[in-house]
């Protein structure tokens, strides 16, 4: 049994060019997602796939029951893989993400999906804080502009700076394409 588990963090369609909350990027990073997760499968690695449904209706993206907050298609779940439902940034907090992985006997964790700068950070740092040896594909995962003090950062500057912070103490950030090459 594989010790190794892929998390897909909220490849939902709210985060698309056509969604309430489009992130820069997010088809390819989908894309790439969705090489990683074939790749996952094939291996008999564990497979989580991870959604947030906001819990109120008139939140700006994510609603609850909206098709806005479902999975893409692009990843969509195969039957017997687990879904886990999160109303928070982190997908560990408030989830039995924690005693599913280590009822699997995951060691190894790889996460992909959006925001970069929210729920992959959260993640991330939760994984490694659990003892989790972590990655993160740094282009199968999505962000957008962000502003801070009347300053814009553009998503690609957001993108760097927080994969940059993540390879520093807390996960292994490779590429698609180095990744799948093992």
């Amino acid at each position: 049994m594989s010790k190794r588990a892929l998390i897909l963090i909220d490849i939902q369609h709210d985060y698309f060019a056509d969604g309430k909350w489009p992130l820069h990027g997010m088809g390819t990073a989908a894309g790439n997602a969705a090489l990683i997760l074939a790749a996952a499968r094939a291996a008999g690695d564990t497979v989580v796939h991870v959604h947030h449904e906001f819990e109120s209706a008139d939140a700006p993206f994510f609603a609850p029951g909206s098709p806005g907050a479902q999975i893409h298609g692009e990843v969509k779940p195969l039957a017997g893989e687990t879904v886990v439902l999160k109303h928070n940034v982190n997908a560990f907090l408030g989830t039995d993400l924690k005693a599913l992985l280590d009822k699997a006997g995951v060691e190894n964790v790889t996460l992909v999906g959006a925001m970069s700068h929210m729920c992959i950070d959260a993640a991330a740092r939760a994984s490694a804080d659990f003892g989790y040896a972590t990655t993160v594909i740094h282009d199968a995962c999505a962000t957008r502009d962000q502003e801070f003090e009347g300053k814009q950062v553009p998503a690609a500057q957001v993108q760097a700076a927080y994969m940059a912070a993540l390879a520093f103490a807390y996960a292994t950030v490779v590429s698609t394409e180095k990744y799948l090459a093992g």
